[in-house]
């Protein structure tokens, strides 16, 4: 095993290609006909394979965690959620699914890990040519369909807005990485180049941006069977008030927890995050 690996064979360590990281995550399948009904985005009218980012809402509306599902083209979901949220959207799901008592609900807790890759690696050529190599099949083909890389069983590619993952069992993970580091374009990074990245794109961090008190902006589905349903539809036809907004700083970096004030010194809000904006050239942050 490298150094490089060894050194980061912890339970969350970070890559870059620019940016590819290893994270010990929860997966899980959602699986039966009525297997939609604990997530709040339009599942249904994603194709076969297709992604989306989504939530898993609580009784009062607010955010339990944010997460990938993907339609798979063999009759489940495939859902990516926090580590940090695991115990938490576990008791979510048992919770669901006992509510939903008399519908066609199964859960299936995976133990993998997730080697997820940002910028411009993430798709196009570069990531093609490190991964062809250890494929049989065209790398356009390497979905959530199973695969087999570089002799590693039971892969799939799952990813949205401008992440690409790869899901591996943890018995391969850190092969895979190996293989993945043999490459000159792959490097190690920290979770502060994670963040420049998401922070550009507009992106909620949960535990920073989103939590139990944050109720999604948009209703996402028509279908009002969905926990805290009642509560965001309501708040969305009334207009809440709170609401995040995209800053810039004429100074230093500007932190979470600083105070957003009014023109008057008033108290408004307060920073969620902050970081160097490698696009603009100058601090950002949210809040």
């Amino acid at each position: 095993m490298s150094e490089s690996v060894s050194k980061f064979r912890g339970s969350v360590y970070r890559i870059s290609l620019s940016n590819l990281d290893v994270v010990l995550i929860l997966m899980h399948k959602l699986l039966q006909y009525d297997r939609t009904s604990m997530i709040v985005g339009d599942i249904a009218d994603l194709k076969d394979n297709q992604g989306t980012l989504t939530l898993f809402t609580n009784d009062k509306g607010g955010i339990n965690d944010d997460l990938i599902v993907t339609k798979t083209d063999r009759g489940y979901l495939y859902v990516v959620s926090s580590a940090d949220c695991a115990d938490k959207d576990s008791a979510n799901m048992k919770v669901s699914k006992f509510k939903a008592a008399g519908h066609d609900v199964d859960l299936e807790f995976l133990e993998e890990c997730l080697i997820a890759v940002q910028g411009k690696f993430s798709y196009g050529p570069s990531m093609a040519k490190v991964l062809q190599s250890g494929l049989t099949d065209d790398f356009s083909k390497l979905t959530s369909t199973l695969a087999t890389v570089f002799g590693i069983q039971g892969c799939r590619r799952v990813g949205v807005g401008g992440c690409s993952c790869i899901s591996v069992p943890k018995s391969g993970v850190v092969a895979l990485t190996e293989h993945l580091l043999a490459n000159r374009e792959v490097k190690l990074a920290g979770l502060g180049a994670r963040d420049s990245l998401r922070v550009d794109a507009g992106l909620c961090l949960y535990g920073n941006d989103i939590d139990e008190t944050t109720t999604p902006g948009k209703r996402r589905r028509q279908a009002k069977d969905f926990p805290g349903a009642e509560i965001i539809v309501h708040q969305i036809k009334a207009k809440t008030a709170r609401k995040r907004v995209g800053l810039v700083s004429m100074g230093l970096p500007v932190r979470q927890h600083t105070p957003i004030l009014s023109p008057e010194g008033k108290v408004i809000g307060e920073v969620t995050s902050g970081c160097p904006s490698s696009c603009l050239k100058q601090n950002i942050a949210m809040g």
